[in-house]
């Protein structure tokens, strides 16, 4: 039986991963009193008594606590799903899909989990940086459109006011007006680009379900299809799926509730768009916590998971 704690069980990640984990024969949940679910001791006497911990906190909480554990020589496997420990020396970026990463995911006691806009653009390109079909010093640009629950409880909040809810929220939002989005160091760093992407961020009035786009330029549809298709042979969370357009329309929401991860090569011979859409809370977060955890345990990486 493994032991898992979840620490910051009760915001959406924390859910999430919580739900995926109750019906899991092989986990038994830790937990702290609710009364100190915020006192530091009390966290870390769960994290020392866990197989695994997940880190489901703010950036400042998540480092606090991981370089608390490290200070006194805990060997509990930690999956933090903040941002904090994404480009830091020690930790291992939970994308196990890239070359190598498989492996040392799986070996692995730290473990940085991708964050969810990230998870979309490195899931196209760092294959097509690895494959010599994007060059490393392209100026490239991304969109993502996500569902509102990636702004976590304050945000759901808003759009699921039961009155006085601001009109602004009925239309799509851009956000990370000042091209510093806390997910580009990943992105830039991962993906091996010599510069950060020109990101824009839209949040629309749905709950869950991401579409991450990339343009290129000069390389056919099909050619980066086939080095995308290479790249994820026999993955099972991520699939490379030519047809999953509806009609000519591509659905930010049509992932919703899953797992996986899907991705598209759309355009012509000389513009192509690279589409990746999932649930921000699937494969952009619990869902790949989850798999990454799996994965050091040793087990099918899928289990437990809607895929």
């Amino acid at each position: 039986m493994t032991r898992v704690f979840i620490d910051g069980s009760a915001g959406t990640t924390g859910l999430r991963i919580r739900e995926r984990l109750a019906d899991r024969p092989d986990i038994s949940l830790v937990a702290v009193p609710e009364e100190l679910r915020k006192d530091v001791n009390a966290r870390l006497e769960a994290i020392a008594s866990a197989d695994v911990a997940f880190l489901c906190l703010p950036d400042a909480a998540a480092t606090e606590i991981a370089a608390t554990a490290d200070a006194q020589g805990l060997s509990t496997v930690i999956i933090d799903t903040s941002t904090a420990h994404r480009t830091a020396d020690g930790w291992t970026y939970g994308f196990p899909e890239l070359a190598g990463q498989r492996e040392r995911v799986a070996a692995s006691t730290r473990i940085a989990n991708p964050g969810c806009h990230a998870t979309g653009f490195i899931s196209t390109v760092a294959p097509l940086v690895a494959a010599g079909l994007i060059a490393p010093d392209a100026q490239l640009a991304a969109f993502s459109l996500t569902g509102y629950s990636g702004g976590g409880k304050n945000m759901i909040a808003q759009y699921e006011a039961p009155e006085g809810r601001d009109a602004l929220l009925d239309a799509p939002r851009l956000y990370g007006l000042t091209q510093m989005h806390k997910h580009l160091p990943e992105m830039v760093k991962v993906c091996g680009l010599a510069t950060a992407p020109s990101f824009s961020p839209i949040v629309a009035d749905y709950y869950a379900g991401m579409l991450v786009c990339v343009p290129v330029f000069g390389v056919a549809p099909r050619v980066l299809t086939e080095a995308l298709q290479d790249a994820y042979a026999g993955a099972k969370l991520v699939q490379v799926r030519p047809d999953m357009d509806e009609a000519g329309f591509l659905s930010a929401g049509a992932m919703a509730g899953r797992d996986s991860l899907e991705i598209a090569v759309f355009g012509n011979d000389e513009r192509a768009t690279l589409c990746a859409r999932f649930d921000n809370l699937g494969k952009g977060a619990s869902g790949a916590a989850i798999q990454n955890m799996n994965i050091v345990l040793g087990v099918d990486e899928a289990l437990g998971l809607e895929i």
